[in-house]
């Protein structure tokens, strides 16, 4: 079992509290098998991540993962170990400079693809490998193509070169894949330098809803701990939650149909293009 899941809002003094809106549909429930988690964040100019390769829980409660995280952006993943060791080079997210990404699924063929897509890679791309994932992998061929189109020492990305980014990543891999006679196996996408958030949903269902204003936010934090805490002016906080890999469709979530691109940022409704 895995989960993608992330947030871009308004309010970083909120952040705490936005997973919690959707304490049960973000619940990872394990089937036996262990479980690693991680989460990255974007808090007074920095990144910060927070992984854990193996959790002692049987049920992940992503809601609680945030719990002291005061961010208006974060990104994070439970993992279910399918390729590479329990440690935490091989746990997501992963971060290069202001990007932070998690994929959900595996890359069928990788053992056959890995030294293809790390050789053509640029060299101080490769040397920035630490683990052992297809993950981590697949992040890295998408930061090439942003170098190859002269984006990847932009402070900001625009929205349209990251997608591009992405639609040649997974079109190289699918070449690649090709090749050796590889399935095409579903797999999920999440990633953000800070102002945008990009998701792809290739493989189980992708959703997002918005966090908006008093009633949804008194539902995670409840009247009594709002009076204690004096948060100010909850009319005027707006978040986006997404997240991946549900069991079943989760009810006031809009869904991302297959083969999707979902981008996110704090300034305009979430907006979903064909892949």
């Amino acid at each position: 079992m895995a989960r993608l899941f992330g947030y871009v809002g308004n309010r970083p003094d909120l952040g705490p509290f936005v997973l919690k809106v959707e304490r049960d549909a973000l619940r990872v429930e394990g089937a036996g098998d262990p479980l690693g988690w991680g989460i990255g964040f974007y808090q007074g100019g920095e990144i910060l991540l927070r992984r854990r390769p193996l959790d002692e829980h049987r049920d992940i409660e992503v809601a609680d993962l945030g719990d002291d995280v005061r961010a208006d952006v974060l990104i994070g993943h439970v993992r279910s170990a399918t390729v590479g060791s329990l440690r935490t080079e091989n746990t997501h997210p992963f971060r290069y400079r202001q990007w932070l990404f998690a994929h959900t699924g595996t890359l069928d063929g990788f053992t056959q693809l890995a030294a293809r897509l790390s050789e053509a890679l640029p060299e101080f791309l490769r040397r920035n490998l630490r683990g052992e994932t297809d993950s981590e992998l697949l992040f890295h061929v998408f930061l090439s193509f942003l170098h190859d189109a002269g984006q990847l020492q932009s402070a900001h990305v625009p929205p349209a070169a990251t997608r591009d980014a992405l639609r040649a990543t997974l079109a190289h891999v699918a070449r690649l894949r090709a090749d050796v006679a590889a399935e095409d196996r579903p797999m999920n996408l999440l990633l953000t330098d800070g102002e945008q958030m990009v998701g792809v949903r290739c493989g189980a269902t992708m959703a997002w809803r918005d966090v908006h204003g008093r009633p949804d936010l008194l539902r995670a934090i409840g009247e009594e701990r709002l009076r204690q805490l004096r948060i100010p002016d909850l009319a005027g906080a707006r978040f986006t939650l997404v997240a991946s890999d549900f069991d079943r469709e989760p009810r006031g979530f809009e869904i991302v149909p297959p083969r999707s691109l979902l981008t996110l940022d704090r300034s305009h409704a979430p907006s979903v293009e064909p892949l």
